[in-house]
């Protein structure tokens, strides 16, 4: 961000990014368009939203299948639709650890409507925002503990744990090691205690599948997230075996659950160019 964010020939501020609006005192200040036209187009480029899902609104998210309305995608898009409009409504952020957790099976829009919540929230507030896909944010951090490695923990870490909205793609993607187990509850735990926003995607669910017949020697098991490492993810998975039970408490206080079951997209798409 070397360059300037306020046009210094803008007649409004003179080049400052502010301008005082008269309200019968001092005077109080706002940012100028000048600046704000400047600034979106940095923040949506540090917020790491990957090419693919660059063009992603909640406008243009696919409410239907093969030309059908399906009701759980439109009931997804407006509830999307009224948390931007309360986010952007709210005088303060007296509730702003408040975000979203979308759940359901791969490829039914979930990271879709995750980025575009946020991409609105940067041009429309200007927020400072960040996406993550976890596998890959785990190893760019594991990169770090090579002493060779150009960046630094801090480098990669403080970004995800400051960012006023993140997006955490693929909760519970990853087997839950001792260190992922770490590495969640300092993501998750700071955020919570700041009050940040955080968005999230999951292929787990909340509560058991009721389509799914289920032995009765695994009925009255209880969840063991710490067992799970040597059989491979299932989208059946429920997310308190992914997490430990105080982390999956602190994500649901902290968001609004939006499950998302229907057809995978892209499924649809290759069954349809054959």
């Amino acid at each position: 961000m070397d360059a300037p964010l306020a046009d210094p020939e803008c007649p409004r501020c003179g080049g400052t990014g502010w301008v005082r609006v008269e309200d019968g005192g001092a005077g109080a200040v706002r940012s100028c368009p000048c600046r704000e036209a400047r600034l979106v187009p940095r923040l949506l480029a540090a917020a790491g939203i990957p090419p693919r899902y660059r063009d992603c609104t909640i406008e243009n998210f696919r409410e239907s299948i093969d030309g059908s309305p399906a009701q759980q995608l439109i009931k997804a898009k407006v509830l999307c639709r009224r948390f931007v409009d309360r986010v952007l409504d709210a005088q303060d952020d007296s509730t702003p650890e408040k975000g979203l957790l979308f759940l359901g099976p791969p490829g039914v829009g979930k990271t879709h409507l995750a980025v575009a919540v946020l991409k609105e929230l940067i041009q429309l507030r200007g927020v400072r925002g960040r996406f993550i896909d976890f596998t890959s944010f785990l190893s760019r951090l594991q990169s770090t503990f090579d002493p060779t490695s150009e960046e630094s923990k801090h480098e990669v870490l403080d970004p995800v744990l400051e960012a006023e909205v993140l997006v955490f793609d693929e909760l519970g993607a990853q087997k839950p090691t001792l260190f992922v187990q770490d590495l969640l509850y300092l993501i998750i735990n700071t955020r919570y205690s700041t009050g940040r926003r955080t968005i999230f995607t999951t292929n787990s669910r909340l509560h058991p599948d009721p389509s799914r017949e289920r032995k009765p020697d695994l009925e009255a098991r209880e969840p063991l997230p710490f067992d799970l490492s040597s059989r491979p993810l299932s989208r059946h998975d429920l997310l308190a075996e992914r997490l430990t039970p105080m982390l999956v408490s602190r994500v649901r206080e902290m968001t609004q659950a939006i499950e998302i079951e229907a057809q995978d997209f892209r499924t649809l798409k290759e069954a349809q160019l054959r």
